[in-house]
C-alpha cells in the first residue's frame, strides 16, 4: 500500500507506542553532579507530561504524551534507584569519581572521570564505571599498566 494511503491516525498511534527506555541492571551509582542532572531531567520531564496533559484537551497529540510520560516513568525510577557516591576518598586508586590521565602506546594522553552510567558522556571524558574502560582502570594506581582493547596504557595521574 502507498504512504498516500496511509491514515494520518494510523502513524500517529504507531509512533505513540514508544516502548521503554531500557533500565540498566547495574546499581545506579551517581556523583553529586549526576545525581543533580538526574534532577534537573526529572523535573524537564514532569513539565513535559504536565504541557503534554494540557494540550490533551485542545488537541490529540498521543506522540508527545506518549514519549512525556516514557520519559517521566524512566526519571521517576532512575532517581528513585539512584545511590549518591559521595568525592573519592583518596587518589591512590582509580575508584568510582575518580578522574584517571592515561598514556596510550601511541603517545597519546587522555583524561576520563568515572562516572555514573547516565551522566557518561566520552565525547567530554567521562566514562560509565561498566564500561570496559572504567573496569579496567578501576582499582589500579599511578603507574601502573593496563591492557585496553588490546593495547597498553599507563595511569600518570588520579585525581
Amino acid at each position: 500500500m502507498s504512504v498516500a494511503f496511509t491514515r494520518e491516525e494510523d502513524v500517529e498511534a504507531t509512533a505513540a507506542n514508544l516502548p521503554d527506555r531500557p533500565i540498566s541492571p547495574h546499581r545506579n551509582l551517581v556523583t553529586p553532579e549526576g545525581l543533580a542532572q538526574l534532577e534537573a531531567a526529572l523535573a524537564e520531564a514532569r513539565a513535559a507530561y504536565q504541557a503534554a496533559k494540557a494540550a490533551e484537551g485542545i488537541s490529540s497529540d498521543r506522540t508527545a504524551m506518549a514519549r512525556a510520560t516514557r520519559d517521566l516513568r524512566y526519571y521517576t525510577a532512575r532517581r528513585a534507584s539512584a545511590e549518591p557516591v559521595g568525592p573519592p576518598p583518596s587518589h591512590h586508586v582509580a575508584v568510582f569519581g575518580s578522574t584517571v590521565t592515561i598514556d596510550r602506546e601511541d603517545g597519546r594522553r587522555q583524561v576520563f572521570r568515572i562516572v555514573g552510567e547516565d551522566e557518561a558522556d566520552p565525547a567530554r571524558g567521562s566514562i560509565s564505571y561498566v564500561s570496559p574502560l572504567a573496569r579496567a582502570l578501576t582499582g589500579k594506581a599511578v603507574g601502573d599498566e593496563v591492557t585496553i582493547a588490546g593495547g597498553e596504557v599507563e595511569i600518570v595521574e588520579i585525581a
